[in-house]
């Protein structure tokens, strides 16, 4: 009896919610009004969104021409970049699957029943449903459901979908024909609007700030970590400052000395910073699931041997020319290849670590990346304007080795018309970073 009155209590809490439920059979005692499979919770009001109604309409568009080119009825994403590239919402997936759903008419994200009303308030265009974990895969009846009617071709990220969610799939959407759109995808992101580069040249001033607060943490006997939180505290507030419509999530430093220089993704340790330390800074504001970045070389209250100095004008030499080849026409691997050569002339080349640069965008250290828009030997894109791309080079000279330690430069560049603008505003090179204490 005492059971029977909670339910009814809760039902009645419910119904008063601002919450529309959309039942769905299921085998369970309790009334499917009470632990649904999918739900909506439009709870509040919707938040001011990172982009303009216009721009978000654009993206849609582009997708639904490529849609209808390719005879796609319907696409289902599933990865953190192209949900939040579509809708503006920044999923944490704790070990769930989220996703939208865009069709010729519609445009659905799939979240969470954790997440309560976030999701509904932060997508910018069209509608929220929301998965329980009432039952089993929830989630794919969710899908079937926003794909019902649709036949053919649905897009699918084959880069994203796991094994598992590719047989669930295929259980519940057995008349669908299944093909890749990320691919396609990712070069519709590979050139920026106006909105986005206006939103990324934000987070490359906002490195800078994050930049200088690593200088002013500096000092023999401070531990890596503490630099590393003085600066990422400096880029969030500043983030929260300039962006106070915005939810504050991921933003973080790799602050690297020593030889824990010799890797660009090394994470940050306890290691105390001592008179003469090689330094590597590390710089990453997100902002609404764009990255940008900051990384230069510094040494600490010591200046550098002979062959420090000398391989750090080399790399920096390296820098410079980079700088200068970043332009409209160019090919991804060809600026690879002149740079490889400068190396080869030092007899550096062996300690090259890594591509020479990266597309900027939505993407972070554990979601998304443009690999079409990189700066390596077996990239053959052409750059064009209103790309953004990273100028990065890195050599790590082995401990043990005259000048051991990791050298990396990093500039942010966009694009233009006739050349490349420089959003990077730090000064790099041994004039400028080699820190006084």
């Amino acid at each position: 009896m005492f059971r029977t009155l909670q339910l009814k209590t809760l039902a009645k809490r419910l119904t008063q919610q601002k919450t529309k439920w959309i039942p769905i059979a299921q085998k369970s005692s309790i009334s499917a009004d009470l632990m649904p499979s999918l739900k909506r919770m439009e709870n509040g009001v919707k938040v001011k969104n990172t982009f303009s109604k216009e721009e978000m309409h654009g993206r849609i568009s582009k997708l639904r021409k490529h849609m209808e080119e390719n005879s796609i009825g319907a696409v289902l994403f599933t990865s953190v970049h192209n949900v939040n590239y579509y809708s503006d919402f920044m999923y944490c997936s704790f070990g769930r699957t989220f996703g939208a759903v865009v069709t010729m008419d519609k445009v659905t994200t799939l979240s969470a029943g954790i997440d309560g009303g976030q999701p509904w308030r932060r997508t910018a265009v069209g509608d929220n449903v929301i998965f329980t974990d009432w039952q089993r895969d929830n989630f794919w009846r969710g899908v079937k459901r926003e794909l019902d009617g649709v036949r053919g071709k649905v897009g699918i990220e084959s880069d994203h979908l796991t094994l598992d969610n590719s047989k669930k799939l295929k259980n519940f959407l057995p008349d669908m024909e299944p093909v890749d759109i990320s691919i396609p995808c990712m070069k519709m992101r590979m050139v920026k609007s106006a909105e986005e580069i206006a939103h990324i040249k934000e987070g490359a001033r906002i490195c800078d700030i994050g930049g200088a607060a690593v200088v002013e943490a500096c000092d023999v006997g401070v531990g890596e970590h503490e630099v590393a939180l003085h600066s990422t505290q400096a880029m969030v507030r500043e983030i929260a400052k300039s962006f106070p419509h915005a939810e504050l999530m991921d933003t973080w430093t790799w602050f690297q000395s020593g030889i824990n220089t010799d890797g660009a993704h090394n994470p940050v340790t306890s290691r105390r910073l001592q008179k003469g330390d090689i330094l590597s800074l590390n710089c990453f504001p997100m902002i609404s699931g764009y990255y940008t970045a900051l990384e230069r070389t510094l040494f600490l209250d010591h200046v550098p041997s002979d062959r420090h100095m000398e391989l750090w004008e080399i790399n920096c030499k390296v820098h410079r020319r980079g700088l200068e080849l970043i332009r409209p026409g160019t090919r991804c691997c060809d600026i690879a290849a002149e740079l490889n050569e400068m190396y080869l002339e030092n007899d550096l080349l062996q300690y090259r670590s890594f591509g020479y640069g990266h597309s900027f965008g939505v993407l972070s250290h554990y979601y998304g990346r443009e690999a079409g828009l990189e700066l390596r030997e077996d990239v053959e894109t052409v750059l064009e304007p209103n790309m953004v791309i990273s100028m990065e080079p890195m050599i790590t000279i082995p401990e043990g080795t005259a000048g051991a330690g990791g050298y990396r430069e990093h500039d942010i560049l966009v694009i233009t018309e006739d050349g490349n603008e420089d959003i990077t505003g730090f000064p790099f090179g041994p004039e400028h970073n080699v820190i006084k204490k």
